[in-house]
């Protein structure tokens, strides 16, 4: 969920995944490029008791508003490093896969299972109404219900099976 911007071409760009897992650079707009997501991996309190975030791209927001837990999003403002909202990890939000065998695939949480000793697992399902499942740890959050907080790849994340593909790549060539 980087953000790329080239100074000379007035180009903006976010290091995304497609829905096959691999990253792919996707133009942004200007409004856009100021902001990035980013993931909480731990809350925890430092010497006086400050609390603190850190995200999975390793930066550590003193502060952060006291409903922010791990698992849940904040929208970044990439200046100032200050957290201009959050998302809670809630059944009905907006999630993408960036681990596994389903990486890149954007879906509504549907349902959590919670296994004791084990991985909890959610269950997602694409705007196509198809369902996958996968680890927590592999769950990204990136929108409000089903409104993302930033512009998707071609595709919108929904995978397509390998006769779809086909059939979609003869009717347009």
């Amino acid at each position: 969920m980087d953000v790329i911007q080239l100074e000379k071409t007035d180009e903006h760009f976010r290091l995304i995944y497609d829905t096959k897992g691999r990253f792919v650079v996707h133009r942004i707009s200007r409004d856009e490029a100021p902001y990035k997501l980013c993931k909480v991996k731990r809350l925890e309190h430092g010497k006086g008791g400050v609390p603190y975030i850190v995200t999975h791209d390793a930066r550590t927001i003193r502060y952060p508003d006291p409903e922010i837990k791990v698992n849940d999003t904040v929208l970044l403002d990439i200046e100032t490093g200050k957290v201009k909202e959050y998302v809670k990890f809630d059944l009905g939000n907006l999630a993408m896969a960036t681990g596994g065998h389903n990486c890149g695939r954007v879906g509504t949480i549907v349902h959590k299972e919670k296994h004791k000793g084990a991985f909890d697992m959610i269950h997602v399902e694409d705007a196509a109404g198809n369902r996958f499942v996968t680890r927590q740890n592999n769950i990204f959050i990136i929108g409000k219900g089903s409104k993302a907080l930033v512009s998707l790849p071609k595709g919108k994340g929904i995978r397509l099976s390998i006769l779809q593909e086909q059939a979609k790549k003869y009717a347009s060539g």
